[in-house]
């Protein structure tokens, strides 16, 4: 039987049952098992995992382990340029177009709202969400940690807080999307592209209830809805000023 010495850093602790956080602990292997089987048997999907060294050696995911081998475990880095490290996947996990599951919607709007283009439907499954990552080169977003686990997904996050607006941030804060992000570029509804329209031909759409004297319109081609800056717009811009502000992007026009 094979045993190595396995320690997980920073958020990758959250994975783990409370007596192997914040330290290094043993662990028995199968003959001929991968770091990433091994990894993944511990309760951590392989798609949070950015850099992974093994006697201090940084190395791929498919890398067998030995007995005596001592596992280092790293999540995604935010402050370190770590691209010449990278072992585990052609690049690190900074693509920015996601596909969120069924339990954040939510999270969904608000990315779309951030100018993010997001995929969601109801009706996604699981294999269906692995598949339309792979193809398109999408970041699953997802609480459910055997989604990430799925051979399919390369790129994903594992969702930590509850409530939308948290989701946001934290998503945020944990793939850099400041300094790209393009607010109220997106329909909210079906992820296209908005297009500015005058207000002569928004006058033609608008409900009877509203004015025209808003300073701008834009128009969705897809969904055909019209969007405003009436105080919707204004709860939402509300929302991510902040985000936009504190984490060094610039605030939402």
């Amino acid at each position: 039987m094979v045993r190595a010495t396995f320690r997980f850093y920073e958020e990758l602790n959250d994975f783990l049952p409370s007596e192997r956080r914040q330290r290094a602990f043993d662990c028995e292997c199968a003959r001929a098992a991968t770091a990433k089987h091994m990894i993944e048997a511990l309760g951590v999907p392989h798609t949070e995992v950015e850099l992974l060294l093994v006697n201090g050696e940084s190395v791929g995911f498919g890398r067998l382990l030995a007995d005596g081998d001592r596992v280092a475990v790293y999540p995604k880095f935010e402050s370190l340029d770590i691209s010449s490290l990278l072992k585990v996947r052609d690049q690190p996990l900074r693509r920015l177009r996601f596909i969120a599951d069924v339990h954040l919607g939510g999270l969904a709007r608000l990315l779309r709202m951030s100018g993010f283009d997001t995929l969601y439907d109801t009706h996604f499954d699981d294999q269906e969400i692995a598949e339309t990552a792979a193809r398109d080169g999408r970041i699953v977003l997802t609480r459910d940690r055997e989604l990430l686990k799925r051979r399919l997904v390369d790129h994903g996050c594992y969702i930590r807080a509850r409530k939308p607006a948290q989701q946001l941030r934290e998503l945020f804060g944990r793939l850099d999307l400041a300094g790209s992000a393009r607010p109220f570029s997106l329909c909210l509804h079906c992820n296209v592209p908005l297009r500015p329209i005058d207000r002569e031909e928004a006058r033609e759409r608008l409900p009877s209830r509203i004015g025209c004297s808003y300073p701008r319109f834009m128009y969705c081609d897809s969904c055909r809805r019209l969007f405003w800056e009436g105080t919707h717009w204004r709860s939402m811009r509300a929302l991510l000023a902040p985000l936009l502000e504190q984490l060094g992007g610039d605030p939402p026009p």
